[in-house]
């Protein structure tokens, strides 16, 4: 075969494949603000991890405040210390009143706000943070916890993360973090905080690597479907070619 044969069949190749690329956008696979926690036993203390990613092409984000639920309040919440930026745990009355354990709560954790220290310790386009809590008692089994978040940018755009999925729908355009929580262990779940804090600590580079790849599975599987169908259309050209020697 010429080599001027062989460079028609991979260009040919490598153009089928682009075009599904393309096609399928992704170039453009957008990503949100999502939490995993180290634990979701109903009635225990855990540690959530929210990964921050930044999607301005034009300012960098400087903000990102993370609101608490308030009719099933945390009665223990910290903020892990993040280098370049400053925590405050915002306390307020809450709407209502709730019982928790016998005892009437009227105060709580409403929200976190993380702030970059400069303009240096904010974040690009390409860059993102994991911003953690150790939080707890995590509310009854099967409570799916809503965890809204604002992301406020040096332009002074904001994007708020706050919108609800809804069972068998779609995910929406800005959905807010959230997990459901699950059955108590044999043990009862109520774990210490600090206890969840230091196992989730040990393990806050393999969540963090782990949400990345959960959100990019389809995007490979993607891109392998649209690479098959371009080394299809590499093996067919060359037929072609041999055919009209």
């Amino acid at each position: 075969m010429k080599a001027s044969s062989r460079r028609t069949v991979t260009t040919s190749a490598l153009a089928v494949t682009t075009a599904g690329l393309m096609a399928l956008g992704l170039g453009t696979a957008s990503a949100h603000v999502n939490v995993s926690p180290a634990s979701t036993t109903a009635g225990g203390y855990t540690q959530l991890n929210f990964s921050v990613p930044s999607e301005s092409d034009t300012a960098l984000t400087e903000k990102i405040e993370v609101q608490l639920p308030t009719d099933s309040p945390f009665t223990s919440v910290r903020a892990k210390p993040v280098e370049g930026w400053t925590a405050e745990v915002v306390r307020g009355d809450l709407p209502e009143p709730v019982e928790i354990d016998g005892t009437t709560i009227t105060e709580g954790v409403l929200s976190v706000v993380w702030t970059a220290d400069s303009e240096e310790d904010s974040l690009s386009a390409d860059e993102y943070q994991i911003f953690s809590l150790s939080v707890g008692r995590l509310p009854a089994e099967g409570t799916t916890v809503t965890l809204p978040a604002i992301q406020t940018y040096s332009d002074g755009s904001v994007s708020s993360w706050d919108e609800v999925a809804e069972e068998g729908a779609e995910e929406p355009e800005s959905p807010a973090p959230s997990f459901v929580t699950t059955a108590e262990t044999e043990e009862g779940g109520h774990g210490h905080d600090a206890a969840a804090t230091d196992e989730a600590d040990a393990a806050d580079t393999e969540q963090a690597s782990a949400t990345e790849s959960t959100s990019t599975q389809p995007v490979i599987w993607v891109a392998l479907a649209a690479g098959l169908l371009g080394l299809a259309a590499g093996v067919l050209a060359l037929v072609r070619t041999r055919s009209t020697k």
